[in-house]
């Protein structure tokens, strides 16, 4: 199979634009934000809150599988020229790149792991946070049932308070109408919206994201039994992809010896110039250097001894400023 690390984010938004082309062109008429507006119970803003939650995490769960399929796709390359022993972490945040650093781990160990279970154990997060959507889609139905028994109990309170007014107060009449009409509204309007929000749309974003974490399972699952399996037991081949992946590290290594060698080299040899200019100053010119040799010498010296005066200065001044302190004059005998 064809790899396509592209698959899941691609089916996202696909499902999300027919979702919201359905939206336009059945439900753009039906009224149902002026319903969400006169709702009381404010039931179907709860159910919308738990609606864009669950589709911000289902986003959020196609992106991060997205990238996964990605390193997992430059992992597979990488692995096949050099094997499990040649493979290097470049960064530790995606799960697939864990889990080929613990299978060489385990190698380099003499062990035997189980690739599979490490595999769930690494997948474990994207699954769990699969099927929270899943729960939050369920839960979406749940929602839109309760708002129905809310709405019918308005509906009936409406309708009582109708029955009442019934015949001697038409303003309580038509209030009771209108209350019992915009129960039979949240009713049917939660049952809509948490059954298309969460038993059809997070339902199947949920699915999505379900085949985007078996996919990503499938695809490196393959690599590590397709180019990994020999690296697991002792044989000669393991023991070849060894040495030349030692061999290469030693490569490298005779390469940053030979280029701190060269700049070595270069050192040396600009010294040499220098001291080839040295021997070549005349008499007078080297007896004006030995000159400011010694009188930068002699500057040292006694900005060194000038350093020491004022430190035996600061010391001295501090003791008599706290013998001072510590001074207390007598008081007079008493007369």
């Amino acid at each position: 199979m064809r790899h396509r690390p592209y698959r899941t984010l691609l089916l996202w938004f696909t499902w999300a634009l027919a979702a919201t082309a359905v939206y336009f062109g059945f439900y753009q008429d039906a009224g149902i934000w002026g319903v969400l507006e006169q709702d009381k119970t404010r039931i179907t803003w709860i159910i919308l809150a738990f609606f864009v939650f669950g589709l911000a995490a289902s986003l959020a769960l196609s992106i991060a599988l997205t990238k996964e399929s990605i390193a997992a796709r430059q992992i597979e390359s990488e692995v096949r020229e050099k094997g499990l022993i040649g493979f290097e972490v470049h960064s530790e945040s995606r799960a697939v790149a864990r889990y080929f650093q613990s299978l060489k781990m385990a190698m380099d160990s003499n062990s035997k792991p189980d690739a599979e279970a490490l595999l769930n154990v690494e997948l474990a997060v994207f699954q769990r946070m699969s099927r929270s959507i899943e729960v939050a889609g369920n839960l979406l139905i749940t929602l839109g049932l309760i708002g129905t028994v809310m709405g019918l109990t308005l509906t009936l309170t409406g309708l009582t308070s109708s029955l009442d007014a019934l015949g001697h107060d038409q303003d309580q009449l038509l209030q009771g109408l209108r209350k019992a009409m915009g129960g039979m509204g949240t009713a049917f309007y939660t049952t809509l919206l948490g059954a298309i929000l969460g038993g059809v749309l997070l339902r199947v974003f949920a699915q999505i994201t379900e085949q985007g974490v078996e996919g990503l399972f499938d695809r490196t699952m393959r690599i590590c039994l397709v180019y990994c399996s020999a690296d697991f037991k002792p044989s000669l081949e393991r023991d070849i992809r060894f040495l030349d992946a030692e061999m290469a590290s030693l490569g490298e290594r005779v390469k940053f010896l030979q280029s701190a060698f060269g700049a070595s080299r270069g050192a040396m040899e600009e010294f040499r110039e220098e001291v080839e200019k040295l021997r070549g100053l005349s008499q007078e010119e080297r007896t004006s250097l030995l000159e400011s040799i010694e009188m930068n010498r002699q500057c040292y010296m006694l900005m060194r001894q000038e350093a020491r005066l004022m430190q035996n200065l600061n010391r001295t001044f501090w003791q008599r400023l706290k013998d001072l302190l510590r001074f207390r004059p007598r008081r007079p005998p008493d007369e």
